[in-house]
């Protein structure tokens, strides 16, 4: 305070008394101010006009305090203000339950909820904008690939079901944009939300069977296995399910065609439980960690590098003896190992998804573990392929291999919540 004060200068007057205690002399230091221009040895009388200058320069220091003592509580209270406006907004846009986290396979940390994006009747308010307008997109492009089937085919009844469905998207457009203005303008109320909710959901679900129906007529005149899955979305209720089951197995090999970018990472792109054990053959890339194959339960590291928006042939071979396993990324092994699951036959009478990663028997999806890009051409074989048949699969050198447990065809696969089926050609991805 002494620097701020002007014309003065902290002093230390030291007067001492003397008195005595216990035959012992005491002294006594007494701290005060004076002004910088008085001295100190001129009388009392003389330096009573400097004290009062000094009183009043502390009377002002105190009013100042007192004035910077109410600034501060009025910016507390605009801070506390700006605070609960804050939490009101950022309360729009949590889940209702924390994601879970994945262990190592797949599987999840017990007491935490499932995680529910993309889950259209509890997802938050951004993240469902969000995927309502990727969903929107996905069927507009749906509709435009029709465009040139309705062209060649003269149906009055397919054009007007295709003027009804793009007004359905125009609607479905117009809430989407009324719910986005409702929360700039914080008109956001929860009790409609619901509600609001389940009739988006009830409408998309609609519109992709009145399109999987258009569809339907250019699926008449492909092969059963030229066509792919597509999953858009990283949702808990996007899949496809194998219609047969998986015999016992003491060897195997699982090949396909995927493309994603997926990030971070791009999910499940096939799992298969059994009763009392869901991670029975899965499988997997999730968050940062590489892609891994689980067998009951036990898992090995693949060195694949997929994740790049393009079309990459891959093959996992395994057998029970020593578990021994190999990896093929586009025809080429990269990589091998042991150990797995060794003398652990694959069990029979169980479910086969392709999309997402089962936690019970047939269900119990979880958002951040679905897979999200397209698959085509998922093979299964009861035995280890050559490295010569997996080199024919990936460069289209010969007549296409199909898997003698599972073979790729479209009467053997059923999609549901928003999957779609396209024509696919394997061969032209590699010209």
């Amino acid at each position: 305070m002494a620097a701020t004060l002007p014309g003065s200068l902290l002093l230390l007057a030291l007067l001492a008394l003397r008195g005595r205690a216990q035959g012992f002399g005491q002294t006594r230091f007494i701290c005060t101010s004076v002004p910088v221009d008085v001295d100190m040895c001129t009388s009392p009388a003389q330096s009573g006009g400097a004290a009062e200058d000094l009183k009043t320069t502390v009377l002002q220091l105190r009013e100042t305090v007192l004035q910077q003592k109410e600034t501060i509580m009025n910016q507390k209270e605009t801070i506390r203000e700006l605070t609960a406006k804050l939490g009101r907004c950022e309360s729009q846009s949590v889940l209702d339950a924390l994601p879970s986290e994945p262990r190592p396979g797949g599987r999840k940390q017990p007491g935490f909820s499932k995680n529910t994006m993309g889950d259209l009747s509890r997802a938050p308010a951004a993240e469902t904008l969000s995927q309502l307008g990727q969903t929107l997109q996905s069927l507009k492009t749906r509709l435009e690939n029709l465009e040139q089937f309705s062209r060649m085919n003269s149906s009055s009844q397919t054009n007007n079901l295709k003027d009804i469905l793009q007004n359905k998207i125009d609607d479905l457009e117009k809430q989407v944009l009324s719910r986005v203005n409702s929360l700039e303008e914080g008109k956001y109320n929860p009790k409609n939300e619901s509600e609001e909710r389940g009739k988006i959901e009830s409408t998309l679900t609609s519109l992709h069977q009145r399109i999987s129906d258009l569809e339907k007529g250019q699926k008449d005149n492909r092969p059963p296995d030229r066509f792919q899955l597509t999953f858009p979305l990283r949702t808990n209720y996007m899949y496809a399910k194998v219609k047969k089951t998986l015999p016992e197995m003491y060897a195997f090999s699982v090949c396909m065609w995927m493309k994603s970018s997926a990030s971070p990472g791009m999910g499940t792109p096939f799992s298969y439980a059994v009763p009392g054990q869901a991670n029975e053959l899965v499988l997997i890339e999730w968050g940062n960690n590489p892609m891994e194959i689980l067998i009951n339960d036990k898992v090995a590291k693949l060195p694949f590098t997929i994740n790049d928006g393009k079309w990459h042939h891959i093959c996992i071979t395994w057998t029970t003896r020593d578990g021994v396993w190999e990896a093929y990324q586009d025809g080429t092994q990269a990589g091998s190992g042991e150990n797995l699951a060794p003398y652990h036959p694959i069990k029979p009478q169980g479910v086969l998804v392709l999309g997402q990663e089962q936690d019970t028997l047939g269900g119990g999806f979880d958002a951040t573990q679905a897979f999200v890009g397209e698959l085509a051409h998922f093979n299964v074989w009861d035995r280890k392929l050559s490295p010569g048949e997996v080199y024919s699969l990936a460069t289209c050198s010969s007549k296409a291999l199909a898997g003698n447990v599972i073979a790729w065809a479209e009467a053997n696969i059923d999609i549901y919540g928003g999957a779609t089926k396209w024509t696919f050609e394997a061969c032209r991805q590699l010209n």
